[in-house]
């Protein structure tokens, strides 16, 4: 006779752990890169609450007598809220310009079979070998021509223009995995191309448009190259910009410099923490043809 098994033993019983040295080894690897980045950001807002002549001289140690001196100077003195409202609107309008762009393009280049289809395809994927260096010089005269220098739009124009490539690409990647069902069933259900479009392909396409504005925005952000060429006043002058300024500006106040690139970075990452997974879900669901 054998022996009556209550079911929570068997619920409780659970097998003996095997100890696996090469997934110790994934994570271990995974946790050194990982700290890689983690530690300078650490590094840099622990700085942030010393006064120059600690960070000079205790780098790595604790700030365990905080100051916050640096903080009232980045926005009393040198105005970074402004900057902070500059890049918030440079940034945000190119992201706005180029989602709207890119997302006809994309529905055009995914659903339609025309004739040099193939040609833009290629020229697209060409203008990605083109480095931002060469094209400064005529974007500049472009500029001066239509009296955009130091202006919003100084900024906002070439970096829609930059960025245009990509997400035509990845936008019309993803819309090519949108069943042709779902197309004829609307067009059954009475609707033309431009309801289709608003409707169905970019509510179902939000995932993408969520990717693309996400990088869109980290790379117009953080864009310094075009920013100290194109927008150099004081009144249009994005936070990347303020940063490289300071030093020259505020001789080596270490803390100071410290506080304004922890106050560049902190947003930007919290934003991103909150928003990461459409970036996975948009980027591999737009990468495989279903």
């Amino acid at each position: 006779m054998q022996p009556i098994i209550n079911s929570k033993t068997q619920f409780w019983r659970r097998k003996p752990l095997k100890f696996r040295w090469g997934s110790a080894l994934i994570y271990l690897i995974l946790t050194g890169w990982s700290l890689t980045t983690i530690y300078p950001l650490f590094w840099i807002v622990n700085n942030s609450f010393k006064v120059s002549k600690d960070v000079m001289n205790q780098s790595f140690a604790l700030a365990l007598d905080p100051v916050f001196i640096n903080y009232t100077t980045a926005f009393e003195r040198i105005n970074i809220g402004r900057s902070y409202m500059n890049s918030l609107i440079m940034s945000g309008s190119t992201v706005i310009l180029v989602l709207i762009l890119s997302g006809f393009a994309g529905y055009a280049l995914s659903r339609f079979n025309f004739k040099g289809r193939r040609l833009i395809y290629s020229i697209l994927y060409a203008t990605l070998l083109i480095p931002a260096f060469a094209t400064v010089v005529p974007v500049y005269e472009i500029l001066i021509r239509t009296s955009l220098v130091n202006t919003y739009g100084g900024l906002i124009f070439p970096q829609t223009a930059g960025n245009l490539t990509f997400a035509i690409l990845v936008i019309a990647g993803y819309m090519a995995t949108i069943a042709k069902e779902l197309e004829e069933a609307a067009f059954i259900d009475g609707c033309n191309r431009w309801q289709m479009l608003i409707k169905i392909f970019f509510p179902v396409s939000r995932p993408v448009f969520a990717s693309v504005s996400i990088f869109v925005f980290l790379w117009s952000y953080n864009d310094l190259f075009s920013a100290l060429i194109f927008v150099n006043k004081a009144s249009v002058r994005p936070i990347v910009a303020l940063l490289s300024e300071i030093s020259s500006q505020y001789g080596t106040d270490f803390g100071l410099m410290a506080t304004a690139v922890a106050l560049t970075v902190i947003p930007v990452l919290i934003v991103y923490l909150f928003i990461s997974k459409f970036i996975q879900k948009g980027l591999t669901e737009g990468a495989v043809k279903g």
